[in-house]
């Protein structure tokens, strides 16, 4: 059989074309096949070296800002932030934009703690519009927090978080940016932004694998923050200060293979260019798969002006298109996709992150057109 119609499942790995697990390279794997222990000192020693390598990534002062490393899913970030950046009375007041999955997620984590919050909904397939958080600003001065998503990945929108944050800083609000699917695949400058916590985690742009998250917090503000957590495990700030204190050591059981992983994508990261060389190369697959699947008849949800080189959402291209077939097909010859999250529109997802390249983009496309070829026949 030909390449596109066969995929052999013992000897080769499946391509994910995912935000995240996504295909990390043999390295990162191998990097996973020795067992360490958490209170070693060359543990403790890796784990203050990615400290200082995040905030290297995110263009962050030292002195300014410290990272935080916390067990578990992005998501646990979020809460963790959440949770510890906002003190608990009635006087804190997070006002949240929304357009998509992730904003609203958010909004699900206020609601468990309790937490005041102002949601401000944009359309799904629409940015985040400074001017209209501007205003709604205006309208509520009691907001003391603000929290958006930079890459929205129910769409594959960017969000521009550089004409939000810093004027929300100036005017002494405390900015929290879910940069879960953006940190290290897409240019960020947090010194200049000034953001007050940024979130990501290890299995995105930064090509690791899941077991882990992290926080870029400025020290003057997560510095105020003891005693706000409502969590026990989810404390940032007792995270943080055990980082500290205790050269490098985690409070609880941590994802030891994870971390050494995740070393080793920073360094492949680093040989690759940095962040700027990663992005332009998630662009070019971006920009290929769109032109292609295009031409296969299948519409982009968003504008390309807004368009994260990240991961792009494509309309079902007919009333009786059956997603979990193409998937289905698409597994079965080495690729994983995603299916959609858009409320309102019919949708599947493609990731572009992860070790995977423009042959891979053509090899996938490729298949998509084999696939609808076989459909055209069978009706």
């Amino acid at each position: 059989m030909d390449e596109l119609s066969s995929f052999d499942h013992e000897n080769r790995q499946e391509i994910l074309l995912t935000p995240g697990p996504l295909t990390t390279s043999a390295n990162v794997k191998k990097a996973m096949l020795i067992d360490h222990g958490t209170w070693d000192d060359d543990y403790k020693g890796v784990t203050q070296e990615i400290r200082g390598e995040l905030l290297a990534i995110g263009k962050a002062s030292p002195k300014a800002y410290t990272s935080v490393l916390m067990q578990g899913s992005g998501t646990f970030c979020v809460e963790a932030t959440l949770g510890t950046a906002i003190p608990q009375n009635q006087a804190s007041v997070l006002m949240i934009a929304i357009n998509g999955a992730y904003g609203e997620r958010m909004a699900q984590i206020a609601d468990y703690y309790g937490i005041t919050h102002i949601d401000l909904q944009f359309n799904e397939d629409q940015p985040v519009d400074p001017a209209r958080v501007l205003d709604e600003i205006a309208k509520h001065p009691e907001v003391t927090h603000f929290a958006v998503v930079h890459c929205e990945t129910t769409t594959g929108i960017l969000n521009p978080i550089e004409r939000i944050i810093p004027i929300l800083n100036k005017m002494g609000i405390v900015t929290i940016v879910d940069a879960m699917s953006s940190f290290g695949g897409v240019p960020i400058d947090i010194n200049r932004l000034g953001v007050d916590y940024l979130i990501s985690s290890a299995n995105k742009c930064i090509q690791g694998v899941p077991g882990f998250g992290f926080v870029i917090a400025k020290k003057s503000v997560i510095d105020k923050t003891q005693g706000n957590a409502r969590s026990l495990s989810l404390d940032l700030y007792e995270q943080y200060r055990c980082f500290e204190d205790h050269d490098g050591k985690w409070r609880f059981t941590s994802p030891t293979h994870v971390v050494y992983a995740f070393q080793e994508a920073i360094e492949e990261l680093k040989d690759e260019g940095g962040v700027e060389a990663r992005t332009q190369r998630y662009k070019a697959n971006e920009q290929l798969l769109r032109n292609k699947m295009i031409l296969l008849d299948y519409e982009p949800v968003i504008d390309e002006q807004v368009q994260s080189p990240i991961i792009t959402t494509f309309k079902y291209p007919s009333e009786n298109f059956d997603f979990h077939q193409l998937y289905e097909f698409l597994k079965d010859r080495g690729f994983v996709i995603y299916p959609g999250k858009v409320s309102k529109i019919d949708s599947f997802r493609i990731g572009n992150i992860g070790e995977v390249y423009e042959a891979d983009i053509e090899r996938l496309v490729a298949l998509v057109g084999k696939y609808d070829k076989s459909v055209i026949k069978s009706v």
